[in-house]
């Protein structure tokens, strides 16, 4: 069984809670210390029980509290050598005792919980993706890529729980009041996925067995959930997959999701 709860998403700031019954772990810890602390709280897991931090890439949103959390309970980070090494100065001083180097491709086991990373596409040093396997269950988080990669969607498909970037409506940001460099930023190939893009990779790597897709880093500026959902639900029912196949979900720049649990393989179903 994996439980997951995402504390938060967004360009404000992103972390993920992943567990089992034995071990304990974060997914970026880009909001402050407190609120980290207390969405793991609210679902009964101790900060001090946490038995590691892995990070995506060094942009802020995903990394502002990784030192005080560290510092403070003694959590191990994990993350390729160049990302360790990018952290900005704010983070403050790290033990290097807690640092864990992963090199991006590798796998690390915990228990019987496997974890891989695998490369995105994304203005960072050397951005990653991560995917959670426990027997035969996965759950996959890509987000902060400004395309996926047929490599990428390999690595991904039929995942049972996807966290998936809908980050922008392209319209939306093109008429937005962001300065014109931005904008090439966010549309670029090391960008950030649109909600478009978003759908149509989904087509790619949805399959029987995937249960739930979770729409995350929604931009505050530039989407709307709403619109994301929609979006993406329109353009998987193009391809023949509807919401009686998956389930499309919220995530949220301000507050948690549920706590999920993901405990067995969904009955198959064709389309």
């Amino acid at each position: 069984m994996i439980r997951y709860r995402i504390i938060a998403s967004g360009s404000t700031g992103n972390s993920i809670y992943i567990g089992t019954d034995q071990h304990h772990f974060l997914v970026d810890a880009g909001l402050s210390g407190k609120k980290i602390e207390m969405g793991l709280k609210e679902i009964g897991v101790n900060p001090k029980d946490l038995n590691g931090i892995f990070i995506t890439h060094e942009h802020d949103d995903h990394i502002r509290g990784i030192g005080v959390l560290a510092r403070k309970y003694q959590i191990p980070l994990y993350a390729n050598e160049r990302t360790l090494n990018g952290l900005p100065s704010h983070v403050g001083q790290i033990d290097e005792s807690l640092k864990r180097i992963m090199d991006t491709g590798s796998v690390i086991e915990f228990g019987n919980l496997q974890i891989e990373s695998y490369a995105i596409s994304h203005d960072a040093v050397e951005p990653v993706g991560y995917l959670f396997r426990h027997q035969d269950l996965q759950l996959s988080i890509l987000t902060d890529s400004g395309y996926v990669s047929e490599k990428m969607k390999q690595k991904i498909k039929g995942s049972d729980i996807l966290i998936f970037e809908a980050n922008h409506d392209v319209e939306m940001l093109r008429m937005s009041r962001y300065p014109w460099s931005v904008k090439q930023r966010i549309l670029g190939d090391s960008g950030h996925l649109s909600n478009e893009a978003s759908g149509e990779a989904l087509a790619d790597v949805i399959t029987s067995d995937t249960q739930k897709v979770f729409l995350a880093h929604l931009s505050r500026e530039n989407n709307l959930p709403e619109l994301a959902r929609l979006t993406v639900a329109t353009i998987l029912k193009d391809y023949g997959i509807t919401e009686k196949d998956v389930q499309i979900m919220d995530t949220y720049h301000d507050k948690p999701t549920s706590l999920e649990e993901l405990k067995e393989k969904r009955a198959r179903i064709l389309f």
